[in-house]
């Protein structure tokens, strides 16, 4: 998100309550984090927050569009503000960070099902599992 974060909402047809924009906030800030990580970033930010009023805020910008749910397998939701390019994710089985990677240009295999079944595919979901950098240069051979 590069505008306003209230701009962006009214843009939207969403109105700019302090919560929403607390959490618009808080995943511009924080990619990929999960809905206690934005509870915690809105508490940081407002000073209070419930907890009902960000999973209603996290809901109603996920219906929205206007933010993106992921949910690893075996991990909690994720959120990020990254939306419409139709990019993947990149996971660490160890330490479980999540990273984006452009989806391939040209050429989008991922877009190619093998049997479509009469399905106009217009997005693909792909989760690419590895072991991070970071994890590799501690791991003992």
């Amino acid at each position: 998100m590069t505008e306003n974060p209230a701009d962006y909402l009214r843009s939207n047809g969403v109105n700019a309550t302090p919560q929403r924009l607390a959490v618009m906030r808080a995943i511009s800030a924080h990619p990929h984090v999960t809905a206690d990580g934005v509870i915690e970033a809105a508490l940081n930010d407002l000073g209070t927050v419930s907890r009902q009023a960000v999973y209603d805020a996290l809901g109603l910008l996920t219906e929205k569009g206007l933010i993106r749910r992921i949910q690893p397998v075996g991990s909690p939701a994720l959120y990020e503000d990254r939306i419409n390019d139709n990019h993947h994710h990149l996971i660490c089985r160890e330490c479980a960070t999540v990273v984006d990677v452009d989806c391939a240009v040209g050429d989008t295999p991922c877009l190619t099902a093998a049997d479509g079944m009469g399905f106009l595919i217009d997005e693909a979901e792909v989760a690419y599992w590895g072991i991070c950098p970071k994890c590799q240069s501690t791991q003992t051979l």
